[in-house]
């Protein structure tokens, strides 16, 4: 599609989206009403290796103030370890997936380790009131067939990542902006809970990506890409 018909396309987009909006008599948790009709596209936020009492409540509180909505994908041991910040993932909006237990080298371990990393985390995500994930961050985005065969059995959807913010090798604020400048519809990045820089990135993050006409969507398990909430 040329750049002049998918400007000219994207009234239509929005208005559609209003109006699907106004059928279903909310509007997306959290989200801004001003961001919800000026949707060209959306793009998947991803945070990964939570929940925690330390990072997890202020993440939430800045995704929120800003309008915006993410996949968390936790651990396994801190979702059993902090429940109730699962909960509140939950409560504000956010959606959950598994990232394994231990956040191993799975492409290392044994079938029956894998299993167990997948399975223990799909219960402590259950157990928490996170729901039963159908998305799955394989740790390092390393992954391959044994993996992907106990993934299957789980019903999950393996999720990597379009945009690496590199927040987790020590990216400033300015530089994860701009990772996050680099998206287009239907595009994921990675994300973590725990870097301060993330944090302080946020309100720019909502920003940018108003100003390209993306809103923050949910991942789809079935295409693996973001997509309306």
């Amino acid at each position: 599609m040329s750049a002049v018909a998918e400007r000219s396309l994207r009234p239509l987009v929005a208005t559609a989206a209003a109006v699907a909006l106004a059928a279903a008599g909310t509007l997306a948790v959290g989200a801004a009403p001003a961001h919800s009709v000026t949707c060209a596209g959306y793009v998947g936020l991803t945070f990964d290796d939570g929940p925690s009492t330390a990072h997890t409540p202020g993440l939430l509180s800045a995704l929120k103030a800003n309008g915006l909505r993410a996949t968390m994908f936790n651990e396994g041991q801190y979702a059993a370890a902090y429940p109730a910040q699962v909960r509140a993932e939950v409560g504000a909006g956010m959606w959950v997936g598994n990232h394994s237990y231990t956040h191993p080298h799975l492409t290392q371990e044994t079938q029956a380790q894998i299993d167990s990393e997948i399975s223990r985390t799909q219960s402590a995500i259950a157990g928490a009131g996170g729901g039963t994930p159908a998305l799955f961050r394989p740790p390092y985005g390393e992954t391959n067939a044994t993996v992907r065969t106990v993934e299957a059995k789980y019903g999950l959807t393996e999720i990597i990542w379009d945009v690496d913010s590199q927040d987790w090798n020590g990216a400033s604020a300015d530089a994860i902006v701009q990772a996050v400048s680099r998206l287009t519809s239907g595009q994921i990045i990675l994300m973590h809970e725990w870097p301060a820089n993330t944090l302080a990135a946020i309100p720019r993050i909502a920003g940018t990506l108003a100003a390209k006409g993306l809103c923050s969507g949910r991942i789809s398990a079935q295409t693996g890409r973001a997509v309306a909430p």
